[in-house]
């Protein structure tokens, strides 16, 4: 053999069988003939192999055809709900600054339900690489009429046609997306033949470059064939792209800033301790605070505390996890309340581990901390059986229902009110919680709030109501 010889073959990028997963069978292609994502998926994968970029790479797909580039690209894979591609792209890219993303979508994705992720991501300037395929219809889940859609074009939700005073104009989003600062790099391109797809190679390459580069966002519009969708052959699809689309979707580069724009450090932040503390609202004071919790042995709490808007619950929910933090615990807080500011329902979930935390809701509590009626009634159920409930017996005058569990009653309110801070009713909740369970020790609870509250008469008379409620409870 020569060494003039060329060996075609996949690039590496590419799996070396096209595989569906969970079964064993070789599958030559999942797209239909004729379909442009077999031939867009080429060129990515051909400048990922040439770029060197491959162990760097994560592919982000959405539901649609583009869910299946995991069965092809030899990459890190992210498959994500409808639409939301960018978003969780933004996060894949700022915890793995050195890694090069890549968004793969299609018309009914990016441009419907996805419209509010591609904006915001392209606006903030995430340092992403957008493919758009524009096929102008819902190709996956039956020819429904997408976004881009032409006016008069037939689909199964637009029999007659689409009509602009019924179902409105044909989005153009890369347009749409050149009236934002922050992208640097904005194309139009299509694979209807030979010229356009010698064309769409390089546009491709140079769009993954720029990220190498650290120079930001860079969109990719694709203009490409459905012939199923479209119910016409690949060579009358192609036809189309070229006779109607392209003259509705004009081919051509709507910005290249990559010349003049700065490339940019891409990696995460470092802080000093003093600025994080700044950043955080902490003094120098609370960051001398000295753990006492046996993390060791520690046990897994999953806290709901739930009552009434203006109780303090959520606040409640933050100086819990604050403590688990001075504790040198993982912990995560999620609010959830209606609309009302005042008299409306309101909990919050406290995920308290000396392990790393999967997910921050808490669904099956072994702690639940009641301030009123109507959250007992809601939440008693949930709580594990061995698990605690703390009661606000100055409010809620019934009885738990459950004999699995033990039960603190606890005259939260009263007690708050009679030393002039009612608004403490859900720190005092904390004191009942820690004095019963003794996960953290309740003096570790009185450092948080004496170092969290400014006022110095405040803090003492928290302090006050947390040492005579660890009291009632422990006796």
């Amino acid at each position: 053999m020569s060494e003039n010889t060329n060996i075609i073959c996949k690039p590496k990028a590419f799996f070396n069988e096209f595989t569906r997963k969970g079964t064993e069978d070789v599958i030559t292609t999942h797209y239909c003939p004729g379909c442009g994502h077999g031939v867009l998926h080429k060129m990515i994968a051909e400048a990922i192999s040439e770029l060197g970029i491959q162990d760097r790479t994560v592919f982000v797909s959405p539901v649609g055809c583009s869910v299946f580039a995991y069965y092809y690209f030899d990459t890190g894979n992210v498959q994500v709900a409808h639409g939301r591609a960018p978003a969780v792209g933004t996060g894949v890219k700022r915890s793995r600054p050195n890694s090069i993303v890549i968004s793969y979508q299609g018309d009914g994705d990016l441009a419907a339900i996805g419209t509010a992720e591609i904006i915001h991501a392209a606006n903030r300037g995430e340092h992403m690489t957008m493919f758009f395929v524009n096929n102008a219809i819902y190709g996956m889940t039956g020819g429904q009429m997408a976004p881009t859609t032409t006016i008069g074009q037939k689909t199964t939700t637009t029999p007659y046609g689409r009509k602009a005073e019924n179902e409105g104009y044909p989005i153009k989003v890369c347009e749409m997306i050149n009236t934002l600062e922050a992208p640097v790099f904005v194309e139009r391109v299509s694979l209807a033949d030979v010229p356009s797809r010698n064309k769409a190679k390089a546009v491709v390459r140079k769009a993954l470059q720029n990220q190498i580069d650290g120079k930001g966002f860079s969109f990719v519009e694709v203009l490409a064939a459905c012939p199923s969708g479209l119910k016409k052959t690949p060579l009358e699809t192609n036809e189309w792209v070229k006779n109607t689309l392209h003259s509705l979707f004009p081919l051509k580069n709507f910005r290249d800033d990559t010349a003049t724009r700065p490339s940019r450090d891409t990696s995460i932040p470092k802080h000093s301790d003093d600025e994080i503390l700044k950043g955080l609202n902490i003094s120098k004071e609370a960051s001398d605070y000295k753990p006492s919790t046996d993390i060791k042995n520690f046990k897994d709490q999953n806290v709901k505390l739930a009552g009434f808007g203006g109780q303090g619950i959520l606040s409640a929910g933050n100086t819990l996890s604050t403590l688990a933090m001075f504790e040198g615990l993982n912990v995560t807080w999620i609010p959830s309340y209606g609309p009302e500011m005042r008299g409306g329902t309101s909990n919050c979930s406290v995920r308290i581990s000396k392990n790393r935390i999967g997910a921050p809701l808490v669904e099956t509590p072994n702690v639940l901390i009641a301030m009123n009626g109507p959250s007992l009634d809601k939440f008693e159920s949930e709580v594990v059986a061995g698990g605690t409930i703390i009661v606000n017996s100055s409010i809620i005058d019934k009885k738990v229902k459950r004999t699995d569990v033990t039960v603190h009653y606890v005259p939260l309110t009263a007690i708050t009110t009679e030393l002039g801070v009612p608004a403490a009713q859900t720190v005092a909740g904390l004191a009942a919680y820690l004095a019963s369970t003794k996960v953290m020790p309740v003096t570790q609870l009185e450092q948080i709030i004496h170092k969290s509250l400014k006022r110095k008469d405040a803090a003492e008379k928290n302090i006050t109501i947390i040492r005579k409620v660890a009291e009632l409870v422990t006796k």
